[in-house]
């Protein structure tokens, strides 16, 4: 598993603690170029390897070949044995300078033209889309690891690491936001790759908004929030097995998506809608959200009368 080792990298800075661990800003000795190590630390079983962790970065080393454009590169995998119980797994992923976080704050008032948002969202779309149809699902999609160079490019970092790190995350007390996370999660119930498209539909939002959409602080407020747009769901589309009872939050009726996004046009808010669905079975996919009409039309520069 193990191709370069970690000496081949030189950590420049640190850029940024998440949930997973540091991140490190590093050079390849080799190359010179920049790269972004994320490491973590794996339970090991008898045969001395972390067997799931294997079989993850397998796959990520195997979406690696076809390159995608709108996906981070996955450029080395290092192992370095720490202990027997215990493996050290360093990813060196290609760097990025900027988030989309960044990004949008670094965007003039009024904030980003129409035609910039939708080649930002196409992008998106054709990374997720990407994943998916690998059955890869990202499961921690928001504006900190979607990733933007200095030419507009969109790449999605992150996906494929919940996975990876799920078993580590136990360990860490880290803070991870609710406000990108879907219905099924917050409830949670059983989930699958809508839970990306609905975090799509939040980040499609706050582009508009330029601040987050639902700003929950616990899963009852997040969940609230949610209702307080799309409104309470029917009794029937209520997940069956689940600890929170829809009985906890009032009857409220969906209201106009554009009184939260006002920027937003006809077929941009048709869109929304059906990426905020409730029901994740009726929620739109990222391929068949590709070829929706919001992408069709040309924005026409509004006259100023």
């Amino acid at each position: 598993m193990a191709q370069g080792t970690s000496l081949q990298y030189e950590p420049v800075a640190e850029i940024g603690g998440g949930a997973y661990g540091t991140v490190y800003k590093a050079r390849d000795m080799e190359s010179g170029q920049f790269v972004a190590l994320k490491s973590v630390r794996v339970q090991t079983d008898q045969d001395g390897l972390p067997v799931s962790t294997v079989r993850e970065v397998a796959l990520l080393k195997r979406l690696e070949q076809f390159d995608h454009p709108n996906v981070v590169r996955l450029m080395d995998v290092c192992a370095i044995t720490r202990t027997d119980q215990e493996t050290k797994v360093t990813l060196v992923f290609e760097h990025v300078d900027q988030d989309l976080k960044t990004y949008l704050e670094k965007a003039p008032a009024p904030g980003l033209p129409p035609e910039r948002i939708k080649d930002l969202m196409r992008q998106l779309l054709c990374g997720l889309a990407f994943l998916h149809s690998n059955r890869v699902m990202h499961r921690d999609l928001k504006p900190e690891n979607i990733l933007v160079t200095s030419q507009g490019q969109v790449k999605l970092a992150d996906f494929g690491l919940a996975r990876i790190y799920s078993c580590h995350m136990a360990l860490t007390p880290v803070v991870v936001t609710l406000w990108y996370r879907p219905p099924e999660v917050l409830l949670q119930s059983t989930y699958a790759t809508p839970v990306d498209i609905w975090s799509t539909g939040c980040i499609f939002a706050e582009i508009f908004r330029r601040k987050p959409l639902f700003c929950g602080a616990s899963e009852v407020d997040q969940l609230g929030k949610i209702f307080e747009v799309i409104g309470l769901p029917p009794e029937e589309e209520w997940p069956a097995d689940v600890t929170i009872s829809r009985k906890n939050f009032p009857l409220l009726f969906p209201r106009p998506i554009t009184d939260f996004v006002p920027e937003i046009n006809e077929k941009g808010a048709q869109l929304l809608l059906e990426m905020l669905t409730f029901d994740p079975s009726r929620r739109i996919s990222a391929l068949n959200a590709l070829q929706h009409p919001y992408f069709k039309e040309e924005d026409v520069p509004q006259m100023n009368s």
